[in-house]
């Protein structure tokens, strides 16, 4: 009861500073662009930390290296603390038992209502200066789940039960570090250190169970409208363990109308700049992560002592970003979610591609619309 007027509360304050916004747009569309629009840089781990901002200006003085900064021109503002929230409509949820032969019985299929979380995240400079920039961040997220058959058991379907008792939750702090090597190249590092279950707060997961995720990537900047980079990335964006390559590809157009903010494959976005204080984006997102399920009566079996949900999701949306005031930002965004991912699996490992290892569960996930709104403060 008190998690659910907290909510409601977030959310009614989230929409009257929704209403200011609106009234504050009807004011503001005479403003000219301003060179010096809001400018960040990309995420390199695809997770919750951006790029600082405060990297310092090359210097001109004769005689002394210069070094490429992280920024161009037009980029959506890095986020420094958001506070969010995140509704997904109802869907169906369809589970099925692997025997040890690879065939699946036991399928059944529960209506979820619903599925809401709550999310926060902190990004923050530590070292900033021309040679070398250090981030360190931190974020939660909290997922609720909601069936429409309030007496699921454990006997009568196994995971939406662990689900309707238990939260998703995931912490992590993350390093960025952004080394400039000259005034067109750079090197970029993420390291992201996390737990993820269905831990009660007052029972916080071993950290033995610590999921850690790494990008090093290698960048051109060739303008202040342009940057670009190869590497590669040991991530769980896709539910389970993965090792791929990532492209980084930043652009803004000469007028400042429009450009490309892009890490593929986690995300690619097309960014509309409507002026210094709004701004539009359409594109996807991958999200996901491996959660730890405690198995705390046994439900995914004896044998299974180390259960994990692969969840990984696509989503296909449209982002609207408005300043509210100062370095208050809203940010609304509604989309399609559309499932990539949702195994039980037996331990943390790396299965590749052409692994032949046993899922515990196969599970399907129909595909339902999801908003999102959160209220950040941004760096100058």
């Amino acid at each position: 009861m008190l998690k659910s007027t907290i909510k409601k509360i977030i959310l009614c304050s989230l929409f009257c500073l929704g209403i200011m916004s609106s009234a504050i747009a009807q004011t503001d569309t005479t403003k000219k662009q301003n060179k010096e629009d809001e400018e960040g840089a990309a995420d390199p781990a695809g997770g919750s930390t951006d790029l600082s901002q405060f990297q310092g200006e090359v210097q001109e003085a004769t005689g002394t290296k210069r070094y490429c900064t992280s920024k161009i021109f037009g980029i959506s503002p890095t986020k420094l603390i958001s506070i969010g929230y995140d509704y997904q409509l109802g869907y169906k949820m369809t589970t099925s038992d692997v025997q040890p032969d690879g065939k699946t019985t036991n399928e059944q299929t529960e209506n979820v209502s619903r599925t809401h979380d709550l999310r926060f995240l902190a990004n923050f400079p530590v070292v900033s200066n021309n040679k070398i920039t250090v981030n360190i961040g931190a974020s939660y997220m909290e997922s609720h789940y909601a069936f429409e058959n309030k007496n699921i058991t454990a006997t009568s379907n196994r995971l939406p039960n662990s689900l309707q008792n238990n939260a998703l939750r995931s912490a992590n702090v993350n390093f960025t570090v952004f080394k400039p090597l000259n005034i067109k190249t750079f090197l970029l590092f993420n390291t992201q250190h996390e737990v993820n279950g269905d831990y009660d707060l007052t029972q916080w997961q071993p950290l033995g169970y610590m999921k850690h995720s790494i990008t090093a990537l290698y960048g051109w900047k060739k303008s202040d409208r342009l940057q670009y980079g190869f590497g590669v990335a040991r991530t769980y964006r896709a539910g389970e363990l993965n090792y791929i390559p990532v492209i980084l590809y930043n652009f803004t157009a000469e007028n400042r109308k429009w450009g490309i903010e892009a890490l593929f494959p986690a995300r690619v976005h097309y960014r509309r700049t409507f002026n210094p204080r709004s701004i539009l984006l359409l594109g996807y997102e991958l999200e996901g992560n491996s959660y730890r399920l405690q198995n705390r009566n046994n439900e995914f079996g004896a044998n299974n002592k180390d259960v994990e949900l692969r969840r990984s999701e696509l989503r296909m949306r449209a982002v609207y970003e408005r300043q509210l005031s100062g370095f208050i930002w809203l940010s609304v965004q509604a989309g399609y979610r559309y499932n990539f991912r949702y195994q039980v699996d037996n331990g943390d490992f790396y299965r590749g591609l052409g692994g032949d290892q046993l899922y515990v569960m196969k599970n399907t996930l129909t595909n339902p619309l999801y908003f999102n709104i959160s209220l950040n403060l941004v760096s100058p």
